[in-house]
């Protein structure tokens, strides 16, 4: 924001007038965003979502009359504008309330701050005002259309697990529960390849995100585990706050967690999962970057494509943020750049591709580089 420029307006509505006031001087203390009015509840919140016209709100999740997931609906259908989530902690399982209000067109959530301790709001502020920001960059088109709610994907039998020869990797950030929840459930039953995800989410979330992408998908999905074996026809997320790599084990490819240090401001980060894959598996790799802030993902994308491998970006006119998608593809490691609902598609060709007798990576390579030139 620049020095002239007037802050963003936010309305903060939440049940608690103590938790008000606590995200009411922390947003008004940063100078970048003004608190132009509070709300007691969701049906509070569309009245004064009507009469104040804020250009951003943060949503309670659980709050008594109307709760947060149903103004949030009432709010992106009636007057759309970026909605920041708040959440004490993850509930658990498919059904997180969290998640689904991410699917319906949040932007963002961020975890409340528990109390009046120093240490607890410092901890909190970087957070509330990092989704701020995000919310302030929003593709509000796409973030309005929402994701419909998707029941659970009826028993199919998954083909037999055997050892990984090609892997998938997945970078999303903001709006990326959202576009996985469009990809992963796309792909196919018979996809050969295991599929590794990095969400950026704090702990506790990125369980019920695999939860939930597992009860919609033909892939089993899980999330990953310590020195978990990778195996065909499975998808792997990123617990939130630990990095994910691939690394060479007894009987082939483990996955590896850590808890070092966060890259470009993250953890999990994308970069450090892409380099591995690249260096394991050579043109056996797909590298896709979803919506999100920031570049991460973008070197660890072009170190797949200079590794042989194909890279996949999704485009800005379907990207709620278009800031990861954007690096990556100014990096070169993009030879294709797809609207969401055309990026699964494009993931089973190029497994296929890579597959024994399937088209030669090089040769797939060449024949998109002179679609492009056309």
């Amino acid at each position: 924001m620049s020095p002239s420029s007037s802050p963003r307006t936010v309305l903060v509505v939440d049940d608690s007038a103590f938790m008000r006031k606590l995200v009411v001087d922390l947003i008004d203390g940063s100078g970048e965003f003004r608190v132009v009015g509070t709300a007691r509840h969701g049906a509070d919140a569309l009245k004064k979502v009507h009469a104040l016209a804020p250009d951003i709100v943060t949503m309670d999740v659980e709050m008594p009359e109307l709760d947060g997931l149903s103004a949030l609906e009432r709010i992106m259908r009636e007057s759309p504008r970026p909605v920041v989530m708040l959440s004490g902690a993850a509930t658990g399982g498919a059904q997180d309330p969290v998640l689904r209000a991410l699917e319906l067109g949040a932007v963002e959530f961020v975890r409340k701050p528990s109390g009046p301790i120093s240490l607890d709001l410092a901890a909190a502020r970087e957070p509330l005002l990092a989704a701020l920001r995000a919310a302030a960059q929003v593709n509000l088109a796409v973030a309005a259309l929402g994701t419909p709610l998707a029941g659970a994907a009826p028993a199919r039998a998954r083909l037999p697990e055997s050892t990984a020869t090609c892997v998938v990797a997945i970078a999303s950030s903001t709006g990326g529960p959202r576009a996985l929840a469009e990809v992963v459930p796309a792909l196919p039953r018979a996809l050969d390849a295991a599929v590794l995800v990095v969400q950026h989410m704090p702990a506790g979330f990125t369980r019920s995100l695999a939860e939930r992408l597992d009860a919609n998908s033909p892939l089993a999905v899980s999330e990953a585990r310590d020195g978990e074996p990778l195996r065909r026809g499975h998808a792997y997320v990123a617990p939130g706050a630990r990095h994910m790599r691939v690394v060479r084990g007894v009987e082939g490819p483990v996955i590896a967690l850590d808890d070092g240090p966060p890259i470009w401001g993250v953890r999990p980060a994308a970069d450090p999962l892409f380099r591995s894959v690249a260096e394991r598996f050579g043109a056996a790799c797909i590298g896709v970057v979803l919506t999100g802030m920031g570049r991460d993902g973008a070197e660890g994308l072009r170190a797949i494509h200079d590794a042989g491998g194909a890279g996949i970006a999704q485009d800005r006119g379907t990207s709620i943020i278009y800031g990861m998608p954007q690096a990556a593809a100014a990096a070169g490691g993009a030879e294709r750049i797809l609207p969401l609902e055309q990026i699964a598609a494009a993931i089973a060709e190029l497994v296929a591709q890579r597959r024994p007798g399937g088209t030669p990576p090089r040769a797939a390579r060449s024949v998109a580089a002179e679609g492009r030139d056309r």
